[in-house]
């Protein structure tokens, strides 16, 4: 394929500028500042006011005893007995205790999936997962309703305190780390919002004070 002498000139620009880099002119750049800062309210208040606002259910559990007896009640009134679960952490808390459900391994007919998550996410409020959780990539996106248990010292304020975490965590960086904000939603179809079309149609979140995940 023949290529022009203007197209020739733009690529000879690129690889000069590749091979000689140039220092950034301003010393205030984004990526050394924060853009956002904190409200000066509690991480807790701010996450479940940014949480719920954005359809999320939000419940906050003292202890893992409060916590059981909140999800217990939920999946009474709700009549889910099918609960999936991967987390080793989880199944064991959770298993421990008279629940009127069953673990299942069966994702697509599940009535809820469980999971921890990498941290919360206070500005955005986001649950922040990575696929080198054991829930891997799928457990939070293809089960209708993803219920997300944390900790208070899961906590942070922006999406970059959030990522430094996950790389200080892990040798490798996670091949996916997904924001999940609220329930999925989509206005494509005649610019209505539906929810519950990629995704989960309900997000719950249980964090918690003394507890280590």
């Amino acid at each position: 394929m023949k290529i022009s002498e203007s197209k020739k000139n733009i690529l000879k620009k690129i690889r000069q500028a590749l091979s000689n880099s140039v220092p950034v002119p301003f010393a205030q750049h984004e990526g050394s500042n924060n853009l956002y800062y904190a409200a000066g309210q509690d991480l807790e208040i701010e996450f479940a006011e940014n949480f719920t606002s954005l359809q999320g259910r939000f419940c906050f559990c003292e202890n893992e005893e409060e916590l059981i007896a909140q999800l217990s009640a939920l999946f009474a009134s709700r009549k889910w007995d099918k609960i999936y679960c991967k987390e080793d952490s989880l199944l064991k808390m959770l298993s421990g205790n008279a629940l009127n459900f069953s673990f299942t391994n069966d994702l697509k007919n599940c009535h809820a999936s469980v999971t921890g998550c990498e941290t919360l996410v206070a500005r955005t409020g986001s649950i922040v997962l990575s696929s080198a959780q054991q829930n891997g990539r799928t457990t939070s996106v293809y089960a209708p309703v993803h219920i997300c248990v944390a900790a208070t010292n899961q906590l942070v304020y922006d999406i970059k305190e959030s990522l430094q975490l996950i790389q200080e965590k892990y040798n490798n960086f996670p091949s996916l780390v997904t924001f999940a904000t609220g329930p999925s939603r989509t206005a494509d179809i005649e610019k209505t919002l539906v929810t519950g079309v990629h995704g989960p149609k309900e997000v719950f979140c249980f964090l918690i004070e003394n507890y280590n995940p």
